[in-house]
């Protein structure tokens, strides 16, 4: 059965809350705006992919899949994690794959264990603008790296932009693959649509199992078993610091039975399915928004940037907590 959890901040040993709380706050929500518009605009600008190559292969595709785009938000995320004092970044290319796809990597190197990760990411590829699936994830993604690179950590922090999430998570899939094992991955976060928020009664469906809030007005944290111990950690600071309206869901052993097939939309799956620790944090994407890959997922469907902003303000803290710090 799927199960919500509830903890304490008993859970938090040697957590720098005061620091953790100054980093959060470190979180601006008019750049993280600014960025997500930016995000928007190199999703409308781009050619889509051709997807004759896939048609080719006998696929029956929805109408949305013949207007994906990546390449110039994956630039422009590459650039931007360039410009941020601090980070060390590179591309992942993948080869012999359909459409060139590349994972982009910025680290923070830590200052006595850098060879122990803690990872965040969200792939960058869209359909349409894709305001909130995943502009949204790419957004947060830079002003987290913005934020964060501004203190030092004892693990290292790494950035990653996933490539062709929307085609059965190709970006996450080879980038666990190739995993080194000169490093170990303490924790990670997949941020995937997390800017859609409603205050409206009724404008959250139910997710499998569980009922829901009537108000889609809170940001989901979705892990397995073999994770719940970090989703109580993101429980536990939510509540030591009071950044935003949480629910956590926990999905039963691994978490990949068919029967759980709603919870696996997005790049945490490629890590459960690895035995990796992750978590996915989301504003539940189609339980909420219905805009979710169509045309309309747009920069004026987002009505609660604050919420957005506190999202990314609890990702912050999470991160700095884990990474072991701020210094």
């Amino acid at each position: 059965m799927l199960g919500l959890t509830a903890c304490s901040t008993t859970m938090l040993p040697d957590a720098n809350l005061p620091g953790l709380a100054t980093v959060a706050g470190q979180v601006d929500g008019t750049r993280l705006m600014s960025t997500l518009t930016d995000v928007v605009e190199s999703h409308r600008l781009d050619t889509p992919l051709d997807c004759e190559p896939l048609k080719s292969k006998g696929l029956i595709l929805p109408e949305h899949a013949c207007f994906l785009s990546k390449n110039r938000t994956g630039t422009l995320l590459e650039e931007r994690l360039k410009a941020i004092s601090g980070l060390q970044v590179r591309r992942q290319t993948i080869d012999d794959e359909l459409y060139a796809p590349s994972n982009i990597i910025a680290d923070l190197p830590g200052t006595t264990h850098p060879e122990e990760i803690v990872l965040i990411a969200a792939h960058y590829d869209a359909f349409y603008e894709g305001a909130d699936d995943n502009s949204s994830g790419v957004a947060a993604l830079l002003e987290l790296a913005q934020v964060l690179s501004q203190y030092r950590f004892e693990r290292t922090l790494r950035f990653v932009g996933f490539d062709l999430e929307e085609l059965s998570f190709v970006g996450s899939d080879r980038y666990i693959k190739a995993w080194s094992s000169n490093e170990t991955l303490t924790s990670a976060v997949v941020l995937d649509c997390v800017a859609y928020f409603s205050k409206r009664p009724g404008s959250q469906q139910s997710m499998p199992g569980l009922p829901s809030p009537e108000a889609g007005d809170f940001l989901a944290v979705i892990s397995n078993d073999p994770s719940s111990h970090r989703a109580a950690e993101v429980h536990a600071l939510n509540e030591a610091l009071k950044l935003t309206k949480l629910v956590t869901i926990i999905a039963p052993a691994d978490g990949l039975k068919p029967t759980m097939n709603p919870l696996l939309q997005s790049d945490h799956t490629m890590f459960w399915s690895a035995g990796r620790e992750a978590l996915f944090m989301t504003d539940t994407a189609f339980f909420r928004n219905q805009n979710y890959h169509q045309p309309t997922d747009t920069l004026d469907t987002l009505e609660h940037p604050e919420l957005f902003q506190q999202a990314v303000q609890l990702n912050a803290a999470t991160l700095g907590y884990w990474a072991g710090g701020p210094l």
